[in-house]
């Protein structure tokens, strides 16, 4: 296990993108709320709250993530959002092709995101398993 008193240059560097990440995914969804009309499944309930709670969520958590004595509950808790968000995922898949604001989702595109999602799991893991 890593020091967490003096963490090495890169573990900064990557946790800073991971946190601004999140941040300006979050600030995304009050920006563009209406793109996320279109990869919201039908049986979720109240989309435009969701979007906007997501992206609440998103932001406080990449701020969280900042902090030492924060980030190991913000890891946990980004893992448990990015498994919630594996069917919106999953529906992107189904619903491809799409156009998602001013980008063209291919199904192929759409089949990439769900990589990406294990991808930013295990990054959380490893601020969780160093926090």
């Amino acid at each position: 296990m890593q020091n967490t008193d003096n963490p090495s240059l890169s573990y900064k560097i990557f946790l800073w993108i991971y946190a601004l990440f999140y941040v300006l995914a979050g600030c995304n969804h009050f920006v563009s709320t209406k793109v996320y009309y279109a990869i919201m499944p039908g049986w979720l309930p109240a989309h435009e709250f969701l979007i906007y709670l997501s992206g609440a969520f998103e932001i406080i958590l990449g701020i969280l993530l900042i902090f030492s004595k924060t980030r190991k509950l913000a890891s946990l808790l980004i893992i448990l959002m990015l498994i919630a968000f594996i069917p919106v995922h999953v529906y992107m898949v189904e619903i491809a092709p799409f156009i998602l604001g001013k980008i063209y989702i291919t199904p192929f595109i759409a089949w990439m995101r769900l990589p990406f999602q294990l991808l930013f799991i295990g990054w959380a893991w490893y601020y969780y398993n160093r926090s």
